[in-house]
C-alpha cells in the first residue's frame, strides 16, 4: 500500500468516527436535560414566545406540532456539515455562531501555540540530555523536575502562578518587565489589537508590530507555562526512556565501532528513532488547542473558546455547543491523521508497506 493510499484510507475511516461522535453529541444536546426555552426566558415565560423559539430552533413545525426526532437529527447533521451553525440564543442573543466562534478563536490558538512551544523547548532538551547522560546529577535533577511538573494539577498551578504575578511578591516585576502588560485579563486592549490585522492579497493577516507582539507573548506566557506543564513532564520522561533504549541498541553500537562521531550517531540514529514513541506525546499537545484550555482561560480571564464552551454549557445554548463540539471532534480527527502520516515519515515500517 502506497503512502497516498494509506492517507486516503485514514480519511475514509475518519468519516464514520465523525458521524458517530456527532450522533452522541446530538443525543446529549437534544435528549438530555438541556432546555433552551428555560435558558432563554427563565422559569416563567410567555407560551407564545416559547413556541416561537422552538420553531426557530427547529423543534416544532409552523403549526406547532413537534418535529420528529429523526428529522431533527438529519437537520442537525446537515447544518454542521454545511457549516451553517445558526445563531446563539443565550451566550450572545441572535448573534451568528460562526461570528461568535471566530471572535474567540484567536486567543485560544495563541494560548495553545505557545503552550506547545514551551513544552517542546523545555521538555525535549531535558529528556534528551537525561537520556544521553544517565545516572548523573543532571539526569536525576531533570527526572525529578519532570515528575514534579507532571504531578502538579493545571488548575492549582494556574491559581498559584496568577496570584504570585498579579498580587506582588518576587514576581511583581514581571508586569513591568520591558513593557507593562496585564497578566490577568487582556493587555492594553484585545489580542486582536496586539496582532495587527493587515490585508495581504485580500486576506486579513496578523502582521507583527515588535512592541505589540512582545506584549501579546508576555501576556500569554504564564498561562502557556501552566497549560504546557503536564506535556513538558511527559516529554521529558518519555524522551529520556526513548533515548536510553535507542542509544544501547545494536546499530548504535555498530556505528560506534565503525568510528562514527557521537554527533552523527545522535543526530542520524538516536534522535530519529527516539522520536517514534515521542510523536503521540507531541501531537497530543495540539489537543491543548481544542479543549484543554478551559480552566486556564477561566483563571487567567482569557476570552477564548474554552470560556465560550463553559458559558454555552451552563447557559444551555445548544447551537453554540453543537458547533463547538463539531469543531473539537473534527480537529481531533485531523490531528490523529497528521500523527499517522508523520509516523510513516519517521518510521516507514509503521502503517504501510512501501511500493
Amino acid at each position: 500500500m502506497s503512502r497516498w493510499s494509506y492517507v486516503l484510507k485514514r480519511l475514509v475511516l475518519a468519516v464514520p468516527v465523525l458521524v458517530f461522535a456527532l450522533t452522541v453529541t446530538f443525543m446529549i444536546l437534544y435528549l438530555g436535560p438541556l432546555d433552551p426555552v428555560t435558558a432563554v426566558f427563565g422559569q416563567e415565560y410567555n407560551p407564545s414566545d416559547a413556541l416561537q423559539l422552538r420553531k426557530d430552533l427547529g423543534l416544532v413545525r409552523a403549526d406547532g406540532s413537534p418535529v420528529p426526532l429523526w428529522e431533527q437529527y438529519i437537520d442537525f447533521m446537515v447544518r454542521l456539515f454545511t457549516f451553517n451553525f445558526g445563531q446563539s440564543w443565550v451566550v450572545a442573543s441572535e448573534v451568528s455562531v460562526s461570528t461568535l466562534i471566530w471572535n474567540k478563536v484567536l486567543p485560544t490558538v495563541w494560548l495553545g501555540f505557545w503552550s506547545v512551544i514551551v513544552a517542546l523547548v523545555v521538555g525535549l532538551p531535558l529528556g534528551f540530555y537525561a537520556g544521553l547522560n544517565p545516572n548523573t546529577g543532571g539526569d536525576y535533577l531533570a527526572s525529578f523536575g519532570g515528575i514534579v511538573w507532571r504531578a502538579m494539577p493545571n488548575f492549582w498551578l494556574a491559581v498559584i502562578l496568577a496570584g504570585a504575578i498579579s498580587q506582588g511578591g518576587f514576581l511583581e516585576g514581571y508586569r513591568t518587565w520591558i513593557i507593562e502588560t496585564q497578566v490577568i485579563g487582556t493587555p492594553r486592549g484585545t489580542l486582536e489589537t496586539l496582532l495587527m490585522d493587515v490585508e495581504l492579497l485580500g486576506i486579513a493577516m496578523p502582521m507583527v508590530d515588535p512592541t505589540n507582539f512582545f506584549a501579546a507573548v508576555k501576556w500569554i506566557l504564564p498561562a502557556a507555562l501552566v497549560l504546557g506543564s503536564s506535556s513538558m513532564g511527559n516529554e521529558m520522561r518519555i524522551g529520556r526512556t526513548a533515548v536510553l533504549e535507542t542509544i544501547n541498541s545494536n546499530y548504535v553500537e555498530t556505528a560506534r565501532a565503525k568510528g562514527v562521531s557521537s554527533w552523527k550517531i545522535v543526530s542520524k540514529h538516536v534522535f530519529r528513532n527516539a522520536m517514534v514513541p515521542l510523536l503521540p506525546v507531541i501531537m497530543g499537545e495540539f489537543y491543548l488547542l481544542i479543549g484543554g484550555s478551559v480552566l486556564v482561560e477561566l483563571i487567567f480571564n482569557i476570552n477564548g473558546l474554552g470560556r465560550l464552551f463553559i458559558s454555552a454549557a451552563f447557559g444551555a445554548d445548544v447551537t453554540v455547543l453543537g458547533a463547538l463540539l463539531f469543531i473539537f471532534v473534527t480537529m481531533t480527527l485531523v490531528f490523529n491523521i497528521i500523527q499517522d502520516i508523520l509516523y510513516t515519515m519517521i518510521d516507514p515500517r509503521v502503517g504501510y508497506e512501501s511500493e
